[in-house]
């Protein structure tokens, strides 16, 4: 049933190994434009994810799960509707070691899209900083965006690294298992439990972050929506541009350990390695 009913895992890796390259060799301003997309997708996910976890009255763990479902709308659209996410697209490390992508288009690639990534997020901000979305719920919702915010930008660098990686991990095995789903709806499947477990599990997605910090320091000092976050006055204080870089720089890092290495690295090797 496996040929019938879904790619099998070498398939795939064909599939993405061929992917990969395609990705690499894109012309530069259709990457860019659609790395926009990617990041203004995943911007709509986040604030999604931020709606469901205000005001919940679930507990921890299932408004968290919540949220993640929520925010697995940012991939679905980036993986059905065509975008391109410098996190995904660290998969392309496959189509590298097999000998297909020299290093230079690789990160040639990762360049483009990742500056994309950013634009894209920040024009979410830009939107929804200009439509007040914020002030939604007696600014509840604004205190969850600012809490999210100054937690991500208060943790350690090594912290954000490790969680780095975890994420980008289960981010690359949802597009994995969306690249070996046939139809639109094996993809949304697919794509919702890795991406709602990382989610609900407080890792750290940098595409993700340039849209949670950047709206965190947009509204930090609009009255009230310090008290309503509960945040401290140190994690207030780290919610800045230096916080911002470092959180964006430790998250990067280990995203790309846990998407090239952790999964495109793992699977070329298992599947691929002994092919010509």
């Amino acid at each position: 049933m496996t040929g019938m009913d879904a790619f099998a895992p070498k398939e795939i890796a064909h599939l993405v190994e061929t992917r990969g390259v395609a990705k690499a060799n894109a012309a530069a301003v259709p990457l860019f434009v659609l790395g926009v997309l990617a990041g203004a997708f995943i911007g709509l996910g986040a604030v999604l994810s931020t709606t469901i976890a205000t005001g919940s009255s679930l507990g921890y763990g299932p408004t968290r799960w919540l949220a993640g479902i929520g925010f697995s709308l940012g991939l679905i659209l980036v993986v059905v509707a065509g975008a391109e996410l410098f996190t995904g697209n660290n998969l392309i490390v496959m189509s590298l070691v097999s000998g297909h992508v020299t290093v230079g288009r690789l990160l040639r690639n990762w360049a483009i899209v990742y500056a994309g990534n950013l634009v894209g997020a920040l024009s979410i901000v830009a939107m929804v900083w200009a439509g007040q979305w914020w002030k939604q719920a007696d600014g509840a919702v604004g205190g969850t965006a600012l809490a999210t915010a100054a937690v991500k930008t208060s943790l350690p660098f090594g912290v954000i690294f490790v969680r780095g990686i975890l994420a980008n991990a289960l981010v690359c095995l949802a597009v994995w298992l969306a690249a070996g789903g046939r139809s639109v709806l094996d993809k949304i499947v697919a794509i919702i439990f890795p991406i709602s477990a990382f989610v609900a599990a407080g890792f750290e997605h940098s595409v993700a972050n340039m849209y949670f910090i950047p709206l965190g320091m947009a509204i930090k000092d609009q009255p009230g929506l310090a008290e309503a976050s509960g945040v401290t006055r140190a994690q207030l204080a780290s919610l800045d541009l230096g916080g911002f870089l470092m959180n964006l720089a430790a998250a990067t890092l280990g995203n790309i350990v846990g998407g090239a290495f952790l999964v495109g690295f793992v699977y070329w090797f298992v599947y691929l390695r002994q092919e010509p």
